[in-house]
């Protein structure tokens, strides 16, 4: 019993320790990218690499397939706050996907997402509204021709 409550405490150590840094610690060290792989059977398998700027920021993710072939590249862009105002994903062979142009309201709040196919025809458009208290209360996605196609609603409960 005891053995077994160690084994998962360790299993739960090894996880809390193994996520990624966070932006401050990243800034801290100068780091430049992490990779994240595991090795199966003497066999090294990628699942993820991150690509970091100068302040922190990551401005690149491979993400990789089961086999550990590169699957996406997602590359991101950001405003002079911090924000991020662009996105593309970019496939193994580097052929654009879709690119996300992002815009924010005065209060940062992200209220539009504008989504292009690869040939860059606007294929899907976000909107968001938000209450005097800065929460989100309804996102709608219009299709690229402008067309509203679904609403979702955010409902919120307090404690006092």
């Amino acid at each position: 019993m005891l053995k077994n409550i160690l084994i998962i405490l360790f299993s739960f150590t090894c996880v809390f320790l193994s996520q990624a840094q966070g932006k401050k610690e990243i800034k801290k060290h100068h780091i430049k990218s992490v990779y994240v792989y595991e090795v199966v059977d003497n066999k090294t398998i990628n699942l993820e690499k991150t690509v970091y700027d100068t302040k922190g920021e990551p401005i690149e993710v491979y993400d990789y397939n089961k086999k550990g072939g590169l699957k996406t590249i997602t590359k991101l862009k950001y405003n002079n706050l911090g924000d991020i105002s662009e996105e593309e994903e970019i496939d193994e062979k580097g052929t654009l996907l879709k690119k996300t142009v992002i815009k924010y309201n005065a209060n940062g709040d992200k209220k539009e997402e504008l989504i292009y196919d690869s040939s860059k025809k606007l294929i899907k458009k976000h909107t968001y509204i938000y209450d005097s208290k800065g929460l989100k209360l309804e996102k709608k996605i219009y299709d690229g021709t402008g067309q509203l196609i679904g609403t979702k609603k955010y409902e919120y409960t307090f404690s006092k």
